[in-house]
């Protein structure tokens, strides 16, 4: 056959493919370069105008930030995690339904993996799964104050002060103290709670009085102990004089308290702040603060099974013997794993890590869905920019673009040097 007629055989072959390529990747990225140097409009020429925009834009630092943010850690945990579960996958039963479990997030579009975190993220412990489980956590060392929400009632000299509550004048030591509350629900009371004692029934010397919720279903007078309203047992009660605390007592079921042993006048009776701290509800998750650690951990539980995969499938070509060789010389599961199974999967970890890297510049869909509307500035990432300035400014939306296509070309273009090193 004619050196011509081959050419020609050829050229048929390859003009399906050239087309592909240009209409899909060398026209877009040619028109896009096109429009980084025009206007908003893509009309007039501005030069690199564009450009200067976005690197000294504050928003496209904070962007640039926060994908370097992404680089340094989303790449290395989501292969640490991938490594770990694939050895450790091997040592459990059932290792194939196990994988296929952590492969699944990857069957589900980012997007309904972002609107399942931003619930599990919810910073109600009610919806939000992690914050049920934090909150759990906390309240078993550290139980929530019983009687947060409670306030004093008005007109009764009982003030705020430094989160607790104080008589708003000295008191006598032959007076009865009394502290009404108000503000409580009828569940915070504890069950050993009973009918407050009256002022009558204190008869006894020292500083004494009553706390309790005043507070009954068929009425009452306001700072008068009625029946039917019940004491708060278990208070902490601090008695001051000149500022300082001379006592410190409880109160029983019937919310009374007593210090016998203090005489004369100038107290203040004051209800510990601890009584009142509210509860512990959680970490604002998807607050300015923990939005970018929080989607970055979403985005680990999307993609771990990929590296999974990737590592079991290296891990199948590593020779038992090898393995068997260094438990024989005496090296724990550890030291097999950190000096001889990572070393030989280098290539494979190397691959994960350069793949995982160029899809972390690229993620916008999971920022945009989980990242609310307040976080949305502390959590951007360039391509999220990218999108949002497409709207409205298509010179800079293409300046944006070609500055994400400049930070991801090194690592495609390590991934086809090691694919044409792996053919050769």
């Amino acid at each position: 056959m004619a050196r011509s007629a081959r050419f020609s055989t050829a050229a048929w072959f390859l003009a399906p493919a050239v087309l592909l390529v240009v209409a899909l990747i060398a026209f877009p990225v040619g028109h896009t370069l096109w429009l980084s140097v025009h206007d908003a409009a893509g009309r007039d020429s501005v030069g690199l105008a564009n450009y200067v925009d976005v690197l000294t834009a504050a928003q496209i630092r904070r962007a640039l930030l926060n994908n370097a943010v992404w680089i340094v850690v989303a790449p290395n945990l989501v292969t640490a995690t991938g490594l770990l579960v694939a050895v450790l996958a091997q040592k459990v039963r059932r290792s194939t339904a196990f994988r296929v479990v952590l492969f699944m997030p990857m069957a589900i579009s980012l997007v309904s993996a972002g609107v399942t975190f931003r619930l599990v993220y919810d910073e109600s412990p009610d919806r939000g799964v992690l914050n049920a489980v934090v909150v759990g956590i906390h309240d078993t060392f550290k139980p929530p104050s019983r009687y947060h929400g409670a306030q004093a009632r008005d007109g009764q000299a009982v003030v705020s002060y430094n989160g607790g509550l104080q008589t708003s004048r000295t008191v006598a030591a032959d007076e009865t103290v009394l502290l009404p509350l108000v503000g409580l629900a009828p569940r915070q009371l504890p069950k050993s709670a009973t009918q407050a004692g009256s002022d009558t029934s204190i008869m006894e010397s020292g500083v004494h009085g009553v706390v309790w919720s005043d507070f009954t279903a068929t009425g009452g007078r306001p700072g008068t102990v009625d029946a039917g309203e019940r004491g708060l047992p278990d208070v902490a009660v601090e008695v001051l004089r000149d500022g300082t605390v001379v006592a410190r007592t409880r109160t029983a079921a019937d919310g009374t308290f007593v210090v016998p042993e203090l005489t004369g006048q100038g107290y203040v009776v004051r209800l510990a702040a601890d009584n009142f701290t509210e509860p512990f509800v959680g970490l604002t998750w998807l607050g300015p603060s923990l939005v970018t650690p929080a989607i970055i951990g979403a985005y680990i539980w999307i993609w771990a099974g990929f590296a999974m995969v990737l590592v079991t499938a290296g891990l199948a070509a590593i020779p038992r013997e090898t393995l068997d060789a260094a438990r024989v010389d005496g090296a724990s599961e550890w030291q097999v794993l950190r000096q001889v199974t990572v070393p030989l999967l280098r290539p494979v970890v190397v691959v994960i890590l350069v793949t995982m890297t160029v899809n972390v510049l690229k993620v916008f869909d999971l920022v945009l869905v989980v990242a609310p509307e307040s976080a949305q500035g502390p959590a951007s990432v360039v391509a999220l920019e990218m999108w949002r300035s497409s709207f409205d400014n298509i010179g800079r939306s293409s300046a944006l673009g070609v500055l994400l296509l400049v930070l991801t070309l090194p690592g495609v273009l390590y991934n086809v040097h090691r694919l044409r090193r792996g053919e050769r």
